[in-house]
């Protein structure tokens, strides 16, 4: 067993997922969560949008064993299938082939997945224990149960991995100046749902989907494919999920026309959808009770300065680093920062402080990188998927992603299929961006550009990019 006893607050995603690395890695671990075990209680999670499984987070659970168990959770993405206003659709592959892909996964799923990896390894861990109040001089941390009583910890090395909203970070912040600050969006989220075909309401079912029913067919819509439906400062998303059900979640400004204030009643909901998001309203049968009753998201980016406490404690995960979740990559990210550290303690078991320190260096940049990523990636989203220039531009990326193998990886590229350094992505990606504006000016379509020429650019702007697996 290492030296250092580890306790963790927080058994979510990230927090499950460290707690196994560790444990498979000969530490102590124990772990408090806030929630009853969804195992037994339900998943009664925060915010359930479907989680966009990508190769970052594939690293983190293959180190952790988890392949065999993913594969009946996880529903392959092979690109965006963008709607129009008419209800025409069109497939925008994320990647050259079924090689390159995401994933859909459902929050709870995973999270209890993990929970019986964390288990397995060795980890010990607590439920309906909500951190109450720390005493750094002792290190000993209260936690408070849904029935009052009161259990207290007297910790070794502090790792919180409890979300956004993190009862750690307040905790430290009241001993440290941590330098936080939370950005609103400015806009929110609803959930909704489309349910399986075995799922509909008797009647409701139309009848193309009725016949694809009868077939033995689970899903209303094609299944291997993020749908989207743009429609410039909002849009419309969904995910499958494994048993036939999407996902669908609304994103909408706060304020303004239309917004979540604008839309508050049922009438008004679906006047709305019928409106701007008619191919979908059909297969809703739930719309309005979804839309009424399903609680308003909050959307917003968490900064820090500091993500640890000496060596006492450290913040990962969405507690240091919460994004906005249209890149997809907010579990991501959460599961690298736990690879990274899971291997930096089991180098240096002995010296917390200096490990925290040089996770922080580490991932800092990545983090802040992936952040602006996120925030760029829902304007893309929701105003430019159909956009002339941006097909364009996205058709001239490809292009040259085939002509200089190595030299020239489309962002989205780095970003998903790598795990090249979010930093390097983000800077690598302006100046792409850059090249691929040049490039386009004032041409039409792919057959007015001199592709010789813009060979010419690429061998001048950028040199060989390595690219780890």
């Amino acid at each position: 067993m290492k030296s250092a006893p580890i306790t963790i607050v927080g058994a979510g995603l990230v927090g499950a997922l460290l707690a196994t690395l560790l444990a498979q890695r000969g530490f102590k671990v124990t772990a408090f969560e806030r929630r009853p075990d969804p195992r037994k209680a339900g998943f009664l999670g925060g915010r359930s949008i479907n989680l966009a499984l990508a190769e970052r987070g594939w690293h983190g659970l293959r180190i952790a064993g988890m392949q065999a168990r993913m594969q009946p959770i996880a529903v392959m993405m092979r690109g965006r299938m963008v709607h129009d206003l008419a209800g025409h659709t069109n497939l925008q592959r994320y990647g050259r082939d079924d090689s390159e892909v995401i994933w859909s996964v459902s929050r709870g799923a995973l999270n209890m997945a993990l929970l019986d990896a964390a288990e397995t390894a060795g980890a010990t861990i607590h439920f309906d224990q909500r951190l109450d109040a720390v005493d750094w001089k002792t290190s000993t941390l209260h936690f408070r149960s849904e029935d009052e009583s009161s259990r207290a910890c007297q910790a070794g090395i502090v790792l919180g991995t409890d979300g956004a909203g993190s009862a750690l970070r307040s905790a430290m912040a009241r001993e440290t100046d941590l330098g936080e600050r939370f950005e609103p969006l400015g806009h929110g989220y609803k959930e909704l749902e489309i349910p399986a075909l075995g799922d509909f309401p008797p009647g409701m079912l139309p009848a193309d989907l009725s016949q694809a029913r009868a077939r033995g067919e689970r899903y209303a819509m094609e299944p291997h494919a993020l749908h989207i439906w743009p429609r410039g400062n909002y849009m419309c998303i969904a995910l499958p999920n494994a048993e036939g059900s999407f996902t669908v979640t609304l994103f909408l400004p706060n304020t303004g026309a239309p917004s979540l204030e604008s839309i508050a009643t049922a009438a008004q909901a679906r006047a709305f959808f019928e409106r701007d998001f008619a191919d979908a309203v059909p297969l809703m049968p739930d719309l309005e009770k979804d839309y009424t009753g399903n609680p308003t998201g909050l959307l917003g980016t968490l900064y820090l300065d500091r993500w640890h406490l000496d060596g006492r404690a450290l913040l990962l995960g969405d507690a240091s680093h919460a994004i906005v979740p249209f890149h997809g990559q907010g579990m991501n990210s959460g599961f690298e920062d736990a690879v990274e550290l899971a291997e930096l303690l089991e180098t240096t078991p002995d010296d917390s402080a200096g490990v925290f320190a040089e996770f922080e260096r580490r991932r800092k940049p990545n983090a802040d990188a992936i952040a602006a990523m996120a925030l760029e990636n829902y304007i893309e989203m929701r105003d430019r998927v159909d956009d002339a220039d941006y097909l364009l531009m996205r058709e001239l990326d490809l292009i040259l992603a085939q002509r200089h193998p190595g030299r020239w990886v489309p962002r989205y590229w780095m970003v998903t299929f790598t795990r090249i350094p979010y930093a390097t992505a983000f800077e690598r990606g302006k100046i792409q961006a850059g090249v691929l504006r040049q490039l386009i000016a004032g041409k039409q379509a792919l057959a007015d550009i001199d592709l010789d020429q813009a060979d010419r650019v690429v061998r001048q702007r950028l040199e060989p990019l390595p690219v780890p697996g």
